[in-house]
């Protein structure tokens, strides 16, 4: 259920000049999640368990469109545009993943959710894992999809073997002050394009127009700013993420939904160390973008693992 008082109309989108999609059977909500409006899409059952959906770069919520409708007739279902990301605000400050989750976080809790199963592909699943570090008393469980988590399951070095390096390549080259957006902007249609053509299995996945929207979300009010945010601040992520480790294990159930052709190869063998209830699930023809690639599987996937849980 929703409260009125803390979400908010069309009206106060933060970021008008990107067009607004709509998914049938979803609502469109703005919410203050501590102090930054955060962007919401959503449907389902609202008396059923919720499921919050993240998406990572060069992406917005719309990556769980196709998902989405899969889970509908069960859950109730949430998906969050991370700060910085499509219509939610674009703060400035720290984008590292704890402070991100706060606001995330605050963001479900506005949508009067208490308790909640995440799943989070790439970049949103950097933000999930930290999220579930600090508040995994109010998770059910949490499902990571194909991503090199800061600290966690992302590598200490860059591979340069060619056969690899083109998975990573871009981690390193985000760091660099300024230099990215000196050659990004203006260019951010062909900079997203190649990320969403090459890291699929199928260069058909996405089409001309699916470009073109994540690529105006990206220029949009400050967006390629906070894009490469969330890259610079990864080192202080990882030693978030390691600091709170010492203090504790993960016991919230997690599943790590790894592509057969994707980035990493057992995403539940690489968060297992951290974790004391981790499955995995490897989804067949898929590259880097599962939810996109393979949405039925994904929508199977989850369904599945909150029906073990409850």
């Amino acid at each position: 259920m929703t409260h009125p008082a803390t979400t908010a109309s069309v009206s106060d989108n933060p970021v008008r000049d990107l067009p607004l999609h709509d998914l049938a059977g979803f609502t469109h909500r703005w919410v203050d999640a501590g102090g930054v409006r955060l962007h919401a899409v959503e449907g389902g059952q609202p008396n059923r368990p919720a499921v919050v959906l993240l998406a990572g770069f060069p992406q917005t919520w719309w990556a769980w469109r196709k998902v989405m409708p899969g889970l509908a007739d069960r859950f109730h279902v949430i998906a969050i545009d991370l700060p910085g990301q499509g219509h939610s605000e674009r703060p400035d400050g720290s984008y590292d993943t704890h402070t991100i989750a706060a606001y995330v976080h605050a963001a479900v809790n506005a949508l009067g959710v208490s308790a909640y199963w995440l799943a989070a592909h790439d970049i949103g699943a950097w933000v999930a894992f930290s999220l579930a570090l600090k508040y995994q008393s109010q998770l059910r469980g949490v499902a990571l999809l194909d991503a090199g988590i800061p600290g966690i399951t992302l590598p200490d070095t860059i591979p340069t073997d060619p056969e690899t390096a083109w998975k990573t390549w871009h981690f390193a080259f985000h760091l660099v002050p300024d230099l990215p957006e000196t050659l990004l902007t203006g260019r951010e249609r062909a900079y997203v394009g190649w990320f969403l053509k090459v890291k699929s299995l199928s260069p058909d996945t996405f089409d001309d127009a699916e470009v073109e929207q994540y690529a105006a979300a990206i220029t949009a009010d400050g967006g390629l700013r906070a894009s490469l945010a969330y890259y610079r601040d990864a080192a202080e992520s990882a030693r978030k993420n390691h600091e709170a480790l010492e203090q504790q294990h993960l016991t919230v159930p997690l599943l790590g939904i790894s592509g057969s052709h994707g980035s990493i190869p057992d995403m539940a063998a690489s968060i297992r160390p951290w974790a004391d209830n981790t499955t995995g699930v490897i989804v067949p023809d898929a590259g880097h973008f599962i939810p996109d690639e393979q949405p039925d599987a994904v929508a199977a996937a989850l369904s599945g693992f909150i029906a073990q849980g409850d």
